[in-house]
């Protein structure tokens, strides 16, 4: 899909309307100080750590907060003094190994603030399990996906690839979409369920879902996983994958993609999607990274592999390093490091968040045809984040 020491890090970043000056200055937001001197510093920013939003054995949630109007925070993680070229915070960070974050707040018509710091030293061990949406539901109907993880993408094509799907948020009212039949539940079965469905038998109008955690939570560094059973049909196209919180000001592909599952059509299509060659004669699934300039990734298989079936996608993602493996972290099928790679490698910018989605059509798979399914199923099990 495009966009359209060890650690893994959710900052959770809100800020309050509150401004002020010293006595002696004006009380508006602006320029003011005492004896009406030059401008205040915008408030520092203050942390606070939660674990109510799946993090677990020692990690945290951690949020920032400055008073200040309208600010930008700026942020590192490696201990070193933020400036207004470091990352931007747009998105919650997984704390789960020993860093130390630097901030700064900046606004308009202020100057930066001081340097807030907080060091985490929660030794966690390598292999623990750190955070994770296990997609449960102890009701009797059909629920919501955590809306505190999860928001959506939607409309129609609204992504890029060409996609022929409209994308539909949770209770969407907007035609197509219907919220008596939602394209993205959680069962009572305790699986995600992401469904594309066809509206109107035999018309060119499809919804179906995609699922992100942008803006609610993110984290770099680890070993990420889902275990999914996914479509087999003309047209489907379901994808695990991530893309870098700084998309919102460098655009993609600067701001670093890292499939970690994508298949297309049936169990025997062309590598290059409908019309690009023969069929290799077996089912396969697909693993890249995207950057600028830099795109790399191939098909896997294996004796008897069905995507039809069970099995774990995931990814092992360390400083200088992306792996890719399918059932268990020892079955790494595909490396990166920026040595193996053309173009400007951004894995080790700042953190990333999660889509979970299933398109209809597009410039891969090309259109449902009239073996196609509908509706067809990607149904997520889990997603887990692990320390390294």
């Amino acid at each position: 899909m495009r966009a359209g020491g060890w650690m893994l890090t959710a900052i959770f970043l809100s800020a309050a309307l509150l401004c002020g000056c010293s006595a002696g200055g004006s009380s508006s937001c602006g320029t003011c100080g005492v004896g009406g001197g030059g401008p205040t510093a915008a408030a520092t920013p203050t942390f606070t750590t939660s674990t109510s939003n799946g993090a677990q054995n020692g990690a945290v949630i951690v949020s920032l907060t400055t008073t200040t109007a309208n600010p930008t925070i700026y942020y590192t993680l490696d201990g070193t003094t933020p400036t207004t070229s470091s990352q931007q915070y747009q998105a919650p960070i997984l704390v789960a190994s020993n860093l130390t974050i630097n901030a700064i707040a900046t606004a308009s018509g202020v100057t930066n603030s001081s340097v807030a710091t907080k060091s985490f030293t929660p030794a966690i061990p390598s292999g623990t399990l750190v955070w994770s949406d296990e997609f449960s539901n102890s009701t009797s109907t059909n629920a919501q996906p955590n809306p505190a993880t999860w928001t959506y993408d939607i409309g129609t094509d609204c992504c890029g690839n060409n996609e022929l799907e409209t994308y539909c948020a949770w209770a969407s009212t907007t035609g197509p979409c219907n919220p008596g039949n939602p394209n993205a539940y959680v069962g009572t079965d305790g699986y995600l369920h992401i469904v594309a469905e066809q509206p109107t038998a035999g018309a060119a109008v499809y919804t179906s879902a995609r699922l992100k955690s942008q803006g609610l939570f993110s984290f770099q560094y680890g070993r990420i996983e889902a275990k999914m059973m996914l479509p087999e049909s003309q047209g489907m196209w379901p994808a695990f994958w991530l893309l870098g919180n700084n998309i919102t000001t460098v655009n993609w592909p600067a701001c670093g993609e890292l499939d970690v599952m994508e298949h297309i059509d049936g169990a025997n299509t062309p590598f290059g999607g409908p019309g690009t060659g023969s069929a290799p004669g077996y089912d396969w699934m697909q693993s890249s990274i995207h950057g600028t300039n830099l795109n790399g990734g191939q098909p896997y298989t294996a004796k008897g592999f069905s995507a039809a079936a069970w099995h774990t996608y995931g990814m092992i993602w360390t400083k200088g390093q992306i792996q890719y493996y399918i059932d268990t972290p020892g079955n790494i099928y595909e490396t990166f490091t920026p040595a193996s790679q053309a173009g400007t490698w951004p894995f080790d910018i700042g953190p990333e968040f999660i889509l979970l989605n299933l398109a209809v059509g597009g410039s891969w798979p090309g259109s449902p045809d009239s073996t196609t399914v509908f509706p067809s199923q990607m149904v997520v099990d889990y997603v887990r984040i692990y320390a390294n």
